[in-house]
């Protein structure tokens, strides 16, 4: 995978050297003017060094003589998302980010992502996997092979596709083969840090160990889901209705087979014939403000559902995002042996 930094070109280069570049970034010819410092100064096509060329520029001239020094950016950790729109619908496909004081930190390319969504992401990584032993005896159950990489690596790969860049793993069970599997994330682009959990701390305890989060918004999922989920979608419903906390919730359905009275005090109000009853099964994947984590005790077992009932208790917003497209819980044999039929067949 391209590392951002392909995209960058220091101030002062000749115009040769963009054009080496150029041919090495093919389709994605674009290239960002920075200082030693790698702020930005300004952007560089194809097109601007043909334009400079016929103007009586040459190829040992410097590219600082021939650059756009207005290009469009996006700042880290704000919520871009309606100007991240824009720029993949305008046909803008390689953006800088710049954090607050210039320097670009990522370059995003909508050829190869969907989105640039402001949310940190946290997989929680640690469990034992005991439904799944023997398999998980010997390697960790986000490890275990789907297709043809592990369950947890189609899990990041799908957050990452929408532009999630800041990641944290909780780990404990076999906690060193993940940490090495995945390393820091730089062969993906994006930045993992580990938590290590000294006992089990629930299915969201561990969040409570990270204080440097880079955006307002933090994705909290278990680590064997399979889903084709658009966090984009989730992202703005969550916004749209001013939630504090959404739950991804997965429809299950229930048929009665026989007529269903309504009764008072013995006395029949109406009735149904075999209806089918919808409810909303927790889906393990969860979108929170980041101050409402503050609710999560320090170094304590606890779970999400802990969380949204004390939240719902205090009156905050909890809102359901129904999902009807692909979702697998990896828990036990029968849905492992249906994720390596499903891999083949479902469109992610």
């Amino acid at each position: 995978m391209r590392v951002y930094k392909d995209h960058l070109i220091l101030s002062g280069s000749k115009i040769k050297e963009a054009l080496l570049k150029f041919n090495e970034l093919s389709q994605d010819a674009i290239l960002f003017v920075v200082n030693e410092d790698d702020k930005l100064i300004g952007a560089l096509t194809d097109g601007d060094v043909r334009r400079g060329l016929l103007k009586g520029f040459t190829i040992e001239s410097k590219v600082n003589e021939i650059i756009q020094d207005n290009p469009r950016y996006i700042i880290k950790g704000e919520n871009n998302l309606k100007k991240i729109i824009e720029y993949r619908e305008g046909d803008f496909r390689i953006v800088p980010v710049l954090d607050e004081s210039r320097k670009v930190v990522n370059v995003i390319n909508f050829r190869k992502i969907r989105s640039y969504l402001p949310i940190d992401a946290v997989i929680m990584a640690g469990g034992r996997g005991q439904r799944l032993q023997p398999l998980t005896d010997v390697v960790p159950k986000p490890l275990l092979k789907v297709g043809n990489k592990a369950i947890m690596e189609h899990n990041l790969d799908r957050l990452a596709l929408f532009g999630i860049d800041d990641f944290w793993v909780s780990v404990k069970y076999l906690g060193e083969q993940i940490e090495n599997h995945f390393g820091a994330g730089d062969n993906k682009n994006i930045k993992i840090e580990y938590v290590w959990e000294n006992e089990p701390l629930g299915t969201i305890g561990a969040v409570s160990k990270i204080q440097n989060f880079e955006h307002d918004y933090v994705l909290v999922t278990n680590s064997d889901l399979l889903t084709n989920i658009d966090y984009e979608q989730f992202f703005l419903e969550f916004i749209k209705k001013d939630a504090d906390l959404a739950v991804l919730t997965i429809p299950y359905q229930v048929n009665v087979p026989y007529a269903v009275l309504e009764t008072n005090d013995g006395n029949v109000k109406s009735f149904k014939e075999k209806p089918t009853y919808t409810y909303y099964s927790n889906g393990g994947i969860y979108l929170i403000k980041k101050e409402m984590l503050s609710f999560i005790p320090k170094d304590t077992f606890f779970n999400a559902t802990d969380l949204m009932e004390e939240l719902i208790k205090k009156k905050f917003k909890v809102i359901s995002f129904p999902f009807s497209g692909y979702w697998l819980d990896v828990g036990k044999h029968e849905d492992f042996e249906k994720a390596h039929i499903d891999i083949h067949n479902i469109k992610f």
